[in-house]
């Protein structure tokens, strides 16, 4: 039998309850179609600076460099507020990515019908939204070199973050825009900031000479300013967005709201494929964060998270199938009206945290025994 390695690190928040509702689908696609799943379990964020002192642990950095997938939760909260720059509990996810070298992150943006109506937009705008936002996730402003706060003197500091982008950087996360395009509707939106930024120039020039090995896609470049525009007056005329990691970092949270609630959208991070084995690194998270607000009581909405194990079954695993009946579980179980509490509507009673996952897991279940 396959054995298949994931390392589960719900994070902080309400990570550990989003995480609980997709091991009940592990233990389910383990036991009704002999998935071969097997679990670790690894510390970030917040509560590995408690147990360990450091946002992530070299122990837990080497289980996750080893599995073949990574689930990640959220991390941060007010606890951990003060703590220094260098040991926030956003550095341990920073520092996964990286030394993943998890240069490609796919968001999705997608509205359910039984959702439309609770986007920001008119239901017309929104009706049949599927957006993929493809975001450079190791490099950028949040990467360069120097980023620091210098003292000038006389009460004056300079915070400095550098913006950089080397050609191979622009050229791999094109080449993946592109080849997600082929199997999607065979168009690339590239976003930058040319008018102002050398990095921009340059993001231009790369992605166009790319783009002449494939013909068949059809390629536009935007401003990025422009582009988060057009995403809340047309957003249907987008179907892969390409971008940097700062833009992206923006963009693809505005495309988020556009579906109802960051509480529905996935997210994969991916490296490439090793040249020998053909084993690709991943991590998989949702894309709201740890809502300290509303952690352990039982409300949050597990669909993201869920949703991100959807896609590590098609991306890592090559497991369509189980994938595709995974995402119209979840579309099933909306046009059934459950809800949770943020994406509720007039006259029906929200459901926990426990019983979302338990009514997904009933319909999963019932299609992977049909």
């Amino acid at each position: 039998m396959t054995t298949r390695t994931l390392l589960l690190m719900p994070g902080d928040g309400i990570g550990p309850e989003a995480m609980a509702e997709v091991e009940k689908l592990i233990a389910l696609m383990n036991e009704t179609v002999g998935a071969g799943f097997t679990i670790e379990r690894g510390l970030v964020g917040g509560a590995a600076l408690d147990a360990h002192g450091t946002p992530v642990s070299e122990g837990d950095m080497a289980l996750a460099l080893a599995a073949d997938a990574v689930l990640f939760g959220a991390v941060g909260g007010p606890k951990w507020d003060k703590v220094a720059y260098e040991k926030r509990p956003e550095a341990g996810l920073l520092r996964l990515r990286k030394d993943l070298e998890l240069f490609a992150n796919l968001r999705p943006a997608i509205c359910y019908p039984a959702l439309a109506d609770a986007s920001s937009l008119k239901r017309e705008l929104v009706d049949g939204l599927d957006i993929l936002i493809l975001r450079e996730l190791t490099g950028g402003v949040y990467f360069g070199e120097p980023k620091e706060i210098r003292d000038l003197g006389n009460g004056q500091k300079r915070g400095i973050d550098t913006q950089i982008y080397d050609t191979f950087e622009i050229e791999r996360i094109a080449r993946a825009a592109f080849e997600l395009a082929r199997t999607r509707r065979g168009k690339v939106t590239s976003m930058e900031k040319r008018n102002v930024m050398k990095t921009g120039v340059l993001w231009n020039e790369v992605v166009t000479a790319v783009h002449a090995d494939y013909p068949d896609v059809t390629l536009e470049h935007m401003l990025a300013d422009a582009g988060g525009m057009q995403l809340v007056r047309a957003p249907k005329q987008f179907d892969v967005i390409l971008t940097d990691n700062l833009f992206g970092d923006m963009l693809s949270d505005i495309a988020a709201m556009l579906t109802g609630s960051l509480g529905m959208l996935p997210s994969a991070s991916l490296g490439r494929p090793d040249d020998t084995t053909g084993r690709r690194r991943a991590l998989y998270e949702p894309v709201h964060g740890s809502a300290p607000d509303i952690a352990g009581r039982g409300i949050a909405n597990p669909i993201a998270m869920i949703a991100s194990f959807a896609m590590c079954l098609r991306y890592s695993f090559g497991l369509t199938a189980e994938a595709d009946a995974l995402e119209a579980t979840i579309a099933e179980v909306l046009d059934a009206g459950i809800r949770t509490a943020d994406i509720v509507v007039p006259g029906i009673e929200p459901v926990t945290t426990g019983t979302m996952g338990d009514a997904i897991a009933e319909r999963f279940r019932a299609r992977l025994t049909a």
